[in-house]
């Protein structure tokens, strides 16, 4: 989908137009459900004019069975009505969910801009589904219409002024309930705004839990969650006091509306205008008009709370891309591509940093500064295009490469990357190809995360914790480290993928990367004496530069601040 545009109308009507068969059955069959509904009074006056009235069986028996016959037909048509709104607003959130899921994951990136997870999430839940509820509120809407439009018609042929009482009437009831929901749509876009909020901090303060454990910060966490919950809470009791003093306020309008119907229709009855079926039909319309009202008030409260959910969407799809899209496409590895090279490349940290990493190399990077190996990553990811300079793959600018091609050929393995709450095999083999399951054996080898699986009770197949909290930090480091080297891509790019196992298990790491990454680029970022012996070559960078480079033997013996950075 392309990115940026859409605003909050845009979202509202995409999301009914997206169901618009299920919205017209939904709207046709609700239509009639209201229509027998309002004749419903109309037939029973009738029954008592040329039945009662009358004394003729044979007429009251010919009622009832009309009366049998539009309560079959209503209710059958509610329950049908129902149940194709219900899927229609469910289809219709589902929709908007991929949507936002396409637009997170897409691979511009620009989404998560100053935007916490949890935030996301609850736009994707709550906000989704207060829009999608627009394609089932919808049909109760014009359901609504059609019993007032019924019920005006019904009256007119009773009584020229009921009818026009009525037709006279609804539009500004309507107008006024329009203007009545704006302070629900302003309140409800807050509470919504400040829900993501708490939401969103409350993932950030979980998934650093145990950080904040070992620095003794609970209570700052808690004290921070606290002031955001009680203003999310405020702001949801604001929107309900709105909500409920919007639909008191409409409610005593269609009161007074309902008993001036009643009281011209009691008049006219009195001064012999209608009769006394005539009278009774009347009443029961007006009694029945407090269902169609009552469903528009739901209908514009609901409108009102998706139009400022909608609005959030819209912010969200129309994120600005983190990174522009090119078109052209990365040579396949087979014809010996994976040449990656960075020219004067000025990001954070970097300040005209120039590299070269031929293809099928294994290179260290040594840096001490955490940032400059954080912006190095961005840079080689495409997460940031450099503020000066470019990166090139095979001598193609990374700005004119399709970005999703780009990832499928470059791959940068983060150094805390989370594991997924599936199997173990599972996470080895999500970056993997179908066929590839001598990759994925490979891989579990090489990164002995095989010895890992054999330790769980289920093996390979034991379902991790969240975020593969169930496993040691080293347990897990392996395993990530076996889900890059799985995806066998023709870039990989490893920042400390060992940093937490043991000195053993590392030498044995370091010594069948390179037979499992041969004919790859490779690219280490680490300052783990263990894997750089095993590189062809190391760059060193200091202060943003590239300060030596050369093999790691000779830069242990040459260089004092690399064997400071590398043996300290």
């Amino acid at each position: 989908m392309p990115v940026g545009g859409p605003t909050g109308g845009l979202v509202l009507r995409r999301a009914i137009r997206g169901q618009r068969r299920r919205v017209v059955s939904a709207s046709l069959l609700g239509m009639t459900h209201q229509g027998c509904e309002a004749l419903v009074p109309v037939v029973i006056g009738a029954a008592i004019d040329t039945a009662v009235a009358t004394g003729s069986a044979q007429s009251l028996l010919r009622w009832l069975l009309v009366l049998g016959v539009l309560f079959l037909v209503l209710s059958t048509c509610y329950r049908t009505s129902a149940r194709i709104a219900e899927g229609a607003g469910e289809h219709a959130a589902h929709r908007l969910r991929l949507e936002l899921g396409a637009r997170v994951l897409d691979p511009r990136g620009g989404a998560d801009a100053n935007r916490l997870p949890g935030a996301l999430t609850s736009i994707a839940t709550n906000d989704a589904r207060r829009v999608g509820s627009v394609a089932t509120v919808l049909p109760y809407g014009c359901a609504a219409i059609a019993a007032l439009t019924v019920s005006a018609v019904a009256l007119l042929r009773i009584s020229v002024p009921l009818g026009l009482l009525v037709l006279l009437g609804i539009p500004p009831l309507l107008w006024l309930g329009h203007r009545i929901s704006r302070p629900l749509e302003r309140r409800s876009e807050a509470e919504q705004e400040s829900a993501a909020h708490a939401s969103g901090v409350a993932a950030d303060l979980v998934s650093g839990l145990r950080v904040l454990k070992g620095m003794g910060a609970e209570a700052a966490a808690v004290a921070r969650y606290r002031t955001t919950s009680q203003d999310s809470l405020a702001a949801a009791l604001r929107a309900a006091r709105s909500r409920a003093g919007h639909e008191g306020a409409l409610l005593a309008l269609t009161g007074v509306f309902i008993a001036a119907i009643g009281i011209a229709g009691a008049y006219l009855a009195m001064d012999g205008s209608i009769s006394v079926g005539d009278l009774v039909a009347a009443v029961g319309l007006a009694q029945f008009l407090l269902g169609p009202f009552q469903l528009l008030a739901y209908s514009n409260a609901e409108f009102a709370q998706a139009r400022a959910s909608a609005r959030r969407i819209a912010e969200v799809l129309a994120s600005p891309a983190a990174v522009d899209g090119g078109e052209r496409q990365p040579d396949g590895p087979d014809t010996g591509a994976g040449h990656l090279r960075l020219r004067d490349v000025r990001l954070g940290a970097l300040r005209g940093v120039d590299l070269d990493f031929p293809a099928g190399s294994l290179t260290g990077v040594v840096t001490r500064d955490p940032a400059a190996a954080h912006d190095l990553l961005l840079a080689l990811a495409r997460e940031t295009d450099p503020a000066g300079g470019r990166v090139e793959l095979d001598g193609v600018p990374l700005t004119e490469l399709d970005p999703d091609r780009l990832r499928r050929t470059v791959l940068v393995a983060h150094h805390d990357a989370d594991l997924f709450e599936a199997s173990l095999l599972d996470n080895v083999r999500a970056g993997a190809a179908d066929s590839a399951a001598d990759a994925v054996d490979a891989a579990l080898a090489a990164s002995t995360a095989d010895e890992v699986a054999a330790l769980l009770p289920d093996g390979a197949d034991t379902v991790l914790a969240e975020r593969g909290r169930s496993l040691s930090g080293g347990q897990r480091q392996r395993v990530a480290l076996a889900r890059a080297l799985a995806a066998d891509r023709a870039v990989l790019v490893l920042h400390d993928p060992t940093t937490a196992v043991d000195t053993v298990t590392e030498s044995r790491i370091a010594a069948r990367l390179r037979e499992v990454r041969r004919g790859r680029t490779t690219v280490l970022i680490t300052t783990s004496p263990a894997l750089l012996a095993e590189t062809d070559r190391v760059v060193v960078l200091d202060e943003g530069t590239v300060a030596a480079a050369g093999a790691h033997t000779e830069l242990v013996t040459t260089d004092e601040a690399y064997r400071t950075a590398v043996l300290a």
